[in-house]
């Protein structure tokens, strides 16, 4: 794929922003206009109990872009204790309460009315499922998100919900790569460490990944975790090790790979966002999300074209980069629904026959 973009509209590409209330701030429209903003996450704080104003709200994020550069819109709908959205949106339980139906079509078919709902609703995007083993009892931020403990499962059930998800034209991002589910720290707190040799990490941490790159996963969202067998010392979204040569080189990975937010203490408490910006970028991160701060994404722009313009090397990344993320942005542009059929795709007849379904099965 040819891309012949500006520089600043190549950088500004890789930015997928987080912002504060329901309407569209102008700051963000105008820096999505000039090509410098690649899209937006979505939290509670954005979103409405009304879901005409939620497609709204993402229309204007469409609308907002260049005609061929279509906004990523991601949310957090993995289900459980992490759901932006509330009701009518079809409830999911967790991750490990939807592995105990023990039935793959059944999870399935709830990824898949769950990404017609978002799909409905103008997303693109859900940051799920979670591909974590949750091996470690005392792990205070996986948990239940997780489909279980044994890495078969989430193989199993984790590929079930990738194929759901994108066969409802949603975008899966399975999370966190490549692995966040042995940790005792919270990588929005602190950071995390995994002393795990590589022959245990194949043998569980990295088995869900593999299955899911293998079913056409589209993203992938990194750990800000330190691995210390692959390389001591250095988080995971900065490492070239970890995102370059075990994602791409080992798992054949040829997806987008965003960074779990830069704005986290794992990665804040160490390097300013110039550094976390390019560092990540250089390391193979494709996409890199900034939740909150608008003066923080524009430093991240500003920090990344200048390397870009100092140096090719990093300048070709920028552009590999770029063009993952303009390839599956065009594969699911978005699409929020008219007013009128809203009501009869979220909530509506299809996704509370899929909810009952679940609920018998859990009974």
């Amino acid at each position: 794929m040819q891309l012949e973009l500006t520089l600043p509209v190549v950088c500004g590409q890789l930015l997928i922003c987080g912002f504060y209330g329901t309407a569209l701030p102008a700051s963000l429209a105008k820096a999505m206009g000039r090509g410098e903003r690649g899209g937006a996450v979505l939290f509670k704080r954005n979103l409405s109990g009304d879901l005409g104003a939620v497609a709204d709200l993402n229309r204007a994020l469409r609308d907002a872009c260049p005609g061929d550069l279509p906004p990523l819109i991601a949310v957090d709908q993995e289900g459980g204790r992490v759901a932006r959205l509330g009701p009518p949106v079809l409830a999911v339980p967790p991750m490990a309460t939807l592995a105990k139906a023990a039935n793959l079509d059944l999870v399935r078919r709830v990824a898949k009315a769950q990404a017609l709902e978002l799909s409905a609703l103008g997303f693109t995007m859900n940051f799920a499922p979670v591909l974590d083993v949750n091996t470690c009892a005392e792990n205070p931020i996986i948990g239940d998100r997780a489909f279980g403990s044994d890495a078969r499962d989430v193989v199993r059930y984790g590929v079930a919900y990738v194929r759901g998800l994108q066969d409802g034209d949603i975008l899966a991002c399975g999370k966190h790569f490549p692995g966040h589910g042995d940790t005792t720290k919270d990588s929005h707190k602190e950071l995390p460490v995994v002393a795990h040799g590589r022959a245990r990490l194949d043998q569980c941490e990295l088995l869900p990944f593999r299955a899911a790159i293998g079913a056409g996963l589209a993203a992938l969202m990194s750990a800000h975790v330190e691995f210390t067998a692959i390389d001591k010392g250095v988080p995971a979204t900065m490492s070239r090790a970890i995102c370059g040569s075990l994602l791409r080189a080992e798992l054949g990975f040829d997806g987008a790979l965003i960074s779990d937010d830069l704005e986290m203490k794992a990665i804040a408490d160490r390097y300013s966002i110039e550094d976390a910006a390019v560092e990540s970028v250089w390391a193979g991160c494709d996409g890199l999300l900034i939740c909150s701060d608008e003066a923080l994404q524009e430093r991240a722009h500003a920090a990344l074209l200048r390397r870009a313009e100092s140096d090719a090397r990093f300048r070709d990344r920028c552009v590999e980069a770029a063009q993952r993320m303009l390839r599956i942005r065009r594969l699911v542009p978005p699409k929020p629904a008219a007013a009128s059929s809203i009501a009869t795709i979220v909530g509506g007849a299809a996704s509370r026959a899929i909810a009952d379904e679940l609920a018998r099965s859990l009974a």
